[in-house]
């Protein structure tokens, strides 16, 4: 049992304390870990220098996974190590398996009050109004005064796909150093990436909706409309339209619907309740 009192062994009895109510005042790492996994051994020394070495801005809470399998089947864990983030009584993000310290640190700095939270909230804001363009400007003059931030070298690829400046936000991601690539912000900043390339030039979607109700079937018009749709949110029609150009143009775009849907499944996640029922759909049409 660890001394420290910024890591601490959680069990179901004391899980809700812990984590849900502890998270609302501090960031918490919940590591499912177990004794004969070896990645664990290794990542968990880790885990405790950092949260040693922040001094508090987060807790580490070390769930047994064999002992507590009711916790582990809770959240989905299928494999050991996984390192689950809680914010505000809920889990904002995670990654699986042993991961490189830059890495980790890059994931906190998302969560993390640093130097230039004050810019990354500005921009933030810029995006919520709307404004990409301004958001970009923030980040790229935040980035000037702290070019080692990696978590601003994300928001700033979002920030470009966002202002529709598309081949940026591409070079943007591809500088990001390898050993982030595994991070869920980077993989879902890949998967929008994949529907912005195939809307490709401005095109309003009741253009695209005509298109379609003068040709049901037309490919070009399914796939950028399906892609339109799940980058604005409206996530069941784009799996629809996608799901319609698997059935009916399988050679398209090299099999353009399957691709699409396959990119959906991970820009929403394992656990959101459209990825079973299209995923099943999805390997319907292909056997």
């Amino acid at each position: 049992m660890s001394l420290s009192p910024f890591i601490v062994d959680v069990t179901e009895a004391d899980f809700q304390q812990v984590v849900i109510e502890g998270s609302r005042e501090h960031l918490v790492l919940v590591d499912f870990w177990a004794d004969w996994c070896q990645p664990c051994k290794m990542l968990l020394p880790l885990l405790s220098g950092l949260a040693e070495e922040y001094g508090g801005k987060f807790v580490l809470a070390k769930v047994n996974s064999d002992r507590e399998q009711g916790l582990a089947m809770e959240h989905g864990v299928r494999s050991i190590p996984t390192v689950i983030f809680y914010r505000d009584g809920r889990p904002v993000d995670q990654f699986m398996g042993m991961q490189p310290e830059s890495a980790i640190r890059a994931q906190l700095e998302k969560y993390l009050p640093g130097p230039e939270a004050a810019e990354r909230e500005a921009a933030q804001a810029a995006l919520a109004a709307g404004d990409a363009t301004r958001a970009v400007t923030l980040l790229e003059e935040a980035l000037q005064g702290h070019p080692d931030r990696q978590a601003l070298k994300i928001d700033l690829a979002d920030a470009l796909m966002q202002a529709g400046r598309v081949d940026e936000a591409e070079t943007a991601i591809k500088t990001l150093p390898m050993d982030l690539y595994e991070q869920e912000a980077v993989r879902l900043l890949e998967a929008r990436l994949h529907f912005a390339r195939a809307v490709g030039q401005p095109e309003t979607l009741s253009a695209l909706e005509k298109r379609l109700a003068t040709d049901p079937d037309d490919p070009d018009a399914l796939h950028r409309l399906g892609c339109a749709l799940i980058l604005k949110g409206e996530h069941q029609a784009g799996l629809e339209k996608l799901l319609q150009l698997m059935r009916k143009h399988r050679k398209y775009g090299d099999d353009a619907g399957h691709k699409g849907l396959l990119a959906a499944f991970e820009l929403l996640g394992a656990r959101h309740p459209l990825v079973n029922e299209y995923r099943r759909r999805m390997m319907a049409l292909m056997y």
